[in-house]
Formats: C-alpha cells, sequence, structure tokens
C-alpha cells in the first residue's frame, strides 16, 4: 500500500507544478504548428513526457521552463521530420527591409507596434510566418516571458544565439507588419 500512496503523492506534486502551465504551453503550441488539433496532441505528449522523467525534476527550479525545454524537444522532432525546404533570411535584406520600415517610426516603435497589436489576427498569421527559429525565441521570451537562460535551455541553444534570433525574429515582426501599423495610424506613413 506504501507504493500506492507513494504513486499518489508523486502525481499530487507533479499536478501541482505543471498543470497551472497547461494554457501557456497550449498557447505556444498553437502558434508554432498553427492547428490546434497537433497542438493539443502536442501538449498531452509534453505532459506525457515530464511525468515519465518526473524523478529527474529538480524541486525548486523552474517547472514552466522545464516544461517548455520538453515542448521544444517535441516540437523540434516534428518539424526535423516535416522538414521539406528551409526558408533562409538574408542579414543584410532583413536589416535593409527593417531600416525601411523604421524609416520615421521612432525609437521604441517595434516593441510598442507589438504590444498595441498582440492579439490581432495579422500578428498571429505574421507568428506563423516566421521561419521557426525566429518563431520560438519569439514566442518564449516575448509571449511567454521567459529569460533568455531559460529560452536557451529549452531550445538547446546558446543564450547569444537567442539573443540574435530575437532581434531578428523581431525585426520580421515589424517589417511584416509596419503597413498593418500604418493603416491603423499607429505608426507615421511613409514620405513618398
Amino acid at each position: 500500500m506504501s507504493s500506492t500512496r507513494t504513486r499518489d503523492e508523486r502525481r499530487a506534486q507533479f499536478e501541482q507544478l505543471a498543470m497551472p502551465h497547461a494554457r501557456s504551453l497550449y498557447r505556444t503550441a498553437v502558434r508554432s504548428t498553427g492547428r490546434a488539433e497537433d497542438a493539443h496532441d502536442i501538449v498531452q505528449e509534453t505532459y506525457l513526457r515530464a511525468y515519465r522523467t518526473f524523478d529527474g525534476f529538480e524541486t525548486g527550479t523552474n517547472a514552466r521552463a522545464w516544461l517548455f525545454t520538453i515542448l521544444y524537444s517535441i516540437l523540434a522532432n516534428r518539424w526535423r521530420a516535416d522538414r521539406t525546404a528551409t526558408v533562409e533570411v538574408g542579414v543584410d535584406d532583413l536589416d535593409a527591409r527593417f531600416a525601411a520600415a523604421l524609416d520615421g517610426a521612432g525609437g521604441d516603435a517595434e516593441q510598442a507596434l507589438l504590444t498595441r497589436l498582440e492579439s490581432a489576427p495579422e500578428v498571429h498569421r505574421a507568428l506563423a510566418a516566421l521561419p521557426e527559429a525566429y518563431r520560438a525565441v519569439v514566442l518564449l521570451v516575448d509571449v511567454e516571458e521567459l529569460s533568455y537562460e531559460e529560452a536557451s535551455a529549452a531550445l538547446a541553444c546558446p543564450v547569444g544565439t537567442v539573443r540574435s534570433r530575437l532581434a531578428r525574429g523581431r525585426r520580421l515582426l515589424f517589417t511584416a507588419l509596419s503597413d498593418y501599423a500604418r493603416s491603423l495610424r499607429l505608426l507615421p506613413s511613409q514620405p513618398t
């Protein structure tokens, strides 16, 4: 009977630590896959893997970051399996497009734009169109508010790579959304 009690205690502890993060995991999975059905499956698999490896979880550490690490591991495995073509974004082209979009926008325009439009369908489409390497970092850092270090652990890449991808991802989003923002008069119109 002691093994049953231990199992019940373990399950209760897991539920207490992991379940409060289900909504964040699901939102991120939907944004990453674009499909609610796939997101549901991925979150379910995340929780299954987390429960199976719960004995290795260090109590007192960040359960949210641990769950996102598992989620992105599952997503990465699926992306590798489904990858048919790689989209490369040239840094020079990206910087030129970003500079053109920022022309006359002011210093904090990028963050202000993303904040004001975060729930718009145009933003969701722009996020979905980002190359996965950039989308993953933007979702973890800007949407889910993980630290650079936590995102680095979740994505199994160096912190410098997280910072670089975040900057480029934000620039891509700003560029993709600048015309929409101008149509709403959130940014000044471009001089003709």
